[in-house]
């Protein structure tokens, strides 16, 4: 049995990038192979090869934080978990006390909506005329991290945000992919290295800590997730000519993982709450981009399944002794998936 304990491991507060690098690309990117190689993100052209495809999240975030009052006078903060339409969403209300169903939260530009129900800590509610998207884009913030100590800024509204985000819906960026340009993406290109997209809603449960000491007692958070035809075709096409399926951050990695049944990929579109932890046999992808994450997460079980247990305290012991930036605006690694 694997604990929670596990996982836990001394990371300065100081690594915590709580800004983006200067440009995209100008990230630190650790690869593992047979050694670990420290690069630049704009050099990771130089670790891949012609036929490889990349697999990219093409969620965008959307300016999930709201603020305003209850219909009492209480001040409220609240964050929208995620989009049922375009007037209904389920969200997470932070004050001093719970309010009742059936009330109503006024926001700053004065639409307001009603709250229908409660569930697990998780408000529906129900804009009635007014848009959502057109609310949280008049008057939402940028949904930061928890431990990025600081209020949003104009720059965050670009850098927390992919240059490919394209589908409305998600609380939280898909990380490894704020390295990438358009300049690095069409250089791939240029070498034979494509790219292919799929859809996962990154929810608010992706901070959530896990609690049980026994992490296979760990309940995963749901995600809506879409993978196309276009991108299976894709995907079997590089197989087939000997490309490699690189995963981009680990929510491609959960959508691929999801939508594969033995061996096969299948067109998905619906929530996924995938588990991935030590022990985890992994059917479509062979490698990945991702950040460096919170201890004793299971974003950091996730990368342990992938590449080994002491592969992963390695590569993190590593990372902290060069000064790699930690988290969503940190620096990248590229990772081989464990031979068996």
């Amino acid at each position: 049995m694997m604990k929670l304990s596990d996982f836990d491991f001394d990371l300065p507060k100081s690594l915590v990038a709580q800004y983006p690098s200067k440009s995209r690309t100008d990230s630190k990117l650790l690869v593992l192979r047979d050694i670990l190689v420290d690069s630049t993100f704009s050099q990771l052209g130089d670790f891949l090869k012609p036929n490889d495809l990349l697999v990219l999240n093409d969620t965008k975030v959307i300016p999930a934080r709201l603020f305003g009052h209850k219909d009492s006078g209480g001040k409220v903060e609240v964050l929208v978990e995620r989009l049922v339409n375009d007037h209904e969403a389920l969200v997470m209300i932070k004050s001093s006390r719970s309010p009742k169903i059936g009330s109503y939260i006024i926001l700053e530009n004065k639409s307001r909506f009603i709250i229908c129900d409660k569930k697990d800590g998780i408000y529906t509610v129900d804009f009635g005329s007014f848009s959502i998207l057109n609310v949280l884009n008049e008057i939402g913030h940028i949904p930061l991290p928890p431990y990025i100590d600081r209020v949003d800024d104009n720059e965050d509204h670009s850098r927390y945000q992919t240059v490919y985000a394209k589908n409305d819906g998600a609380v939280a960026a898909p990380t490894a992919g704020l390295h990438f340009d358009e300049l690095l993406l069409s250089s791939l290109v240029k070498k034979g290295i494509s790219h292919a997209f799929i859809t996962l809603h990154v929810g608010a449960g992706t901070f959530q800590p896990v609690k049980v000491e026994d992490i296979e007692g760990h309940k995963m958070h749901s995600e809506y997730y879409e993978i196309s035809t276009e991108t299976i075709d894709k995907i079997e096409q590089a197989k087939a000519i000997g490309g490699r399926i690189i995963a981009v951050g680990t929510t491609a990695v959960r959508a691929l993982e999801s939508a594969s049944v033995n061996g096969k990929l299948i067109n998905q579109k619906g929530d996924t709450d995938i588990f991935i932890y030590p022990g985890f046999k992994f059917q479509t992808v062979d490698a990945m981009i991702t950040n460096f994450h919170l201890p004793k997460s299971s974003l950091l079980m996730l990368v342990s399944a992938f590449i080994g247990f002491d592969e992963m305290f390695e590569t993190y012991r590593h990372a902290i002794k060069e000064q790699y930036r930690f988290f969503s605006y940190g620096d990248a690694m590229l990772l081989e998936k464990k031979s068996k």
